[in-house]
């Protein structure tokens, strides 16, 4: 907020400072820092195999020579890194900064037509890819003299050196299968070369990671971030939470999403604690990983978390160490949270951010959180909520965009000038990013979403935000996950429609949840269409899929309008 004292502060969470001294180097540092300090402690658990902070370290100074003497990357050159979350990522990515070059991560949902893009728009010559994604890649090897020439390939099997009873899945465990071709080395190849990198030389203010955004309004735009404003997250994130070198996370987010790369990869890389990864989402892995290792932080998501508690064998296993529960992405349910609450004792702490703030602008207090809110601006955040068209501050209580100013903000959208200065706006001499978010800011200063500028539903003259009539939905006993988005009507213009899918062992009929919600939320907000479905889409970090599940309603709304000709009478 603008005030000179703004309201929050009052709930800061204790012991913590207001202001943050951010470390003037490159975030690899932090890996020589934890490898010096504790050389021998496990850094990664991958299904009981692990790597130390010293191992770990290593191997990361050897692909990064492999790089540079190899691939020709120089410093400030663009690299991809394709793959699941595994010891690999994590190495790649590290590797890529210590060869003084930039992380471009990709989602491995990814295929070649939209890989094409990433490898045309930030000109990258050299991608590190897994196995099983490698038929997506490979086609763009080489195509033209200045685009991709040197994929180096892993094999996430390569990481299992222990026996384990977790459930392997088939895409981890399978044997290292890369072909012999022109332009493909072998992960354990290029190691096994142990050529040493030069100097690092990238600064604070030197471009690390350029996380694409996700392209639902247009072409995906590279997020163009430097040391300082990925190390301002990643450090934020260790001191709001209190985290220590004693601390064990459980790392199931995806490391290509913002989220998932700062609180559950690089700021335990920096806090010196333990990583327990999943390549993807698995609830009894889950569960088993947190009794088993101890686990007291976990960085996870609504979609996430629903599922988690969902398990019928929950019951069976210990969860008392975990001491943070953390996420955000979408509010969390009052239900879900009060559930969650009464089975370790844990609040829910969300927050706010997205990949042009790697990650946090907004974090619950811990020991203060409020439910369904984004939380509280964090260190060094200027946060404020205007009238999207005058850029007027609001007062507390009434909605408006919010716009952030912080540490953690990007320089801007890779070599798209008109992009990034649509984005920005200057006040009060500060550059405030416009993040096309609506909220609201309370008495206390913490903020609200109602939702995305452009996610609103108008019935009948009344404005309908989805995300609130979701939060209603999910009270209902039997539904699991719900997805509301407009849908055409002659009458009130556009109507409300969910998208419900049941909890196991429930029957209900759409009629009976629509009469429950007509009961339980005003009228013009209230579902008029309701449609049970197995499952919602969702994105590579876990998302419901909004934005799809719309267009696909809105082209069915086209077709029923203009039925096609025939001779059907």
């Amino acid at each position: 907020m603008s005030s000179a004292r703004p309201p929050h502060f009052q709930h800061w969470p204790p012991l913590v400072p207001r202001h943050l001294t951010l470390p003037q180097t490159n975030v690899f540092h932090n890996a020589e820092v934890s490898a010096a300090r504790y050389p021998h402690k496990p850094f990664i658990v991958f299904y009981d195999t692990a790597v130390t902070f010293a191992e770990f370290k290593d191997e990361a100074e050897r692909l990064a020579g492999y790089l540079q003497h190899e691939c020709g990357v120089k410093a400030g050159d663009r690299v991809l890194l394709y793959m699941q979350n595994s010891p690999q990522w994590v190495l790649a990515f590290y590797a890529i900064l210590r060869a003084n070059a930039v992380v471009v991560p990709v989602n491995p949902m990814n295929r070649t037509d939209e890989l094409r893009h990433y490898v045309d728009d930030c000109q990258a010559g050299t991608a590190f890819v897994a196995q099983e994604l490698l038929a997506q890649m490979q086609p763009l090897l080489r195509e033209s003299d200045r685009g991709l020439q040197h994929l180096v390939v892993a094999t996430y099997s390569d990481y299992l050196n222990q026996p384990t009873d977790l459930r392997v899945p088939d895409f981890v465990a399978a044997a290292r299968d890369v072909p012999r071709a022109p332009g493909v080395m072998p992960w354990t190849d290029a190691l096994a070369r142990g050529l040493q990198p030069g100097p690092l030389t990238a600064g604070p203010d030197d471009p690390c990671v350029m996380p694409y955004t996700s392209g639902t309004t247009g072409t995906p735009k590279g997020c163009v971030h430097t040391h300082r404003s990925v190390m301002s997250t990643l450090v934020g994130g260790t001191v709001w939470f209190s985290r220590t070198q004693d601390a064990v996370f459980l790392s199931a987010l995806p490391f290509f999403h913002v989220t998932g790369l700062s609180g559950s990869m690089n700021g335990p890389m920096y806090a010196g604690a333990t990583i327990v990864v999943l390549p993807r989402w698995d609830r009894e892995a889950a569960a088993v990983c947190i009794q088993r290792y101890g686990v007291t932080t976990w960085q996870t998501i609504t979609a996430m978390l629903v599922d988690f508690l969902a398990q019928p064998t929950l019951a069976d296993h210990d969860l008392s160490s975990l001491q943070v529960i953390r996420g955000g992405g979408a509010a969390m349910p009052e239900a879900v949270a009060r559930r969650l609450e009464e089975l370790v004792g844990l609040p829910y702490v969300e927050g706010y951010g997205m990949s042009e703030t790697m990650a946090a602008t907004h974090i619950n207090p811990p020991q203060r959180p409020k439910p369904q809110c984004l939380g509280i601006p964090v260190f060094d955040v200027d946060a404020r909520v205007v009238d999207p068209d005058t850029l007027r501050e609001l007062p507390p209580g009434e909605s408006g965009e919010v716009v952030v100013h912080g540490p953690q903000v990007m320089q801007g959208y890779w070599n798209n000038p008109e992009a990034t200065a649509a984005s920005f706006v200057e006040l009060d001499g500060k550059r405030f990013l416009r993040t096309g978010d609506l909220a609201f800011v309370d008495a206390d200063g913490y903020f609200f979403m109602t939702d995305r500028l452009k996610r609103m539903i108008n019935a009948s003259g009344y404005k309908v935000w989805p995300a609130e009539v979701e939060a209603l939905m999910y009270r209902h006993p039997a539904i699991q996950e719900a997805c509301v988005i407009a849908a055409a009507d002659a009458r009130r213009g556009e109507t409300v429609k969910a998208l419900v899918v049941l909890k196991p062992g429930h029957e209900l009929t759409e009629q009976q949840i629509i009469d429950w919600a007509h009961q339980h939320m005003a009228a013009y907000k209230s579902p008029r269409i309701v449609q049970i479905v197995p499952s919602l889409p969702k994105s590579g970090s876990g998302k419901v899929m909004w934005r799809e599940l719309q267009e696909r309603e809105n082209q069915a709304a086209k077709v029923s309008s203009h039925p096609p000709q025939g001779d059907t009478p």
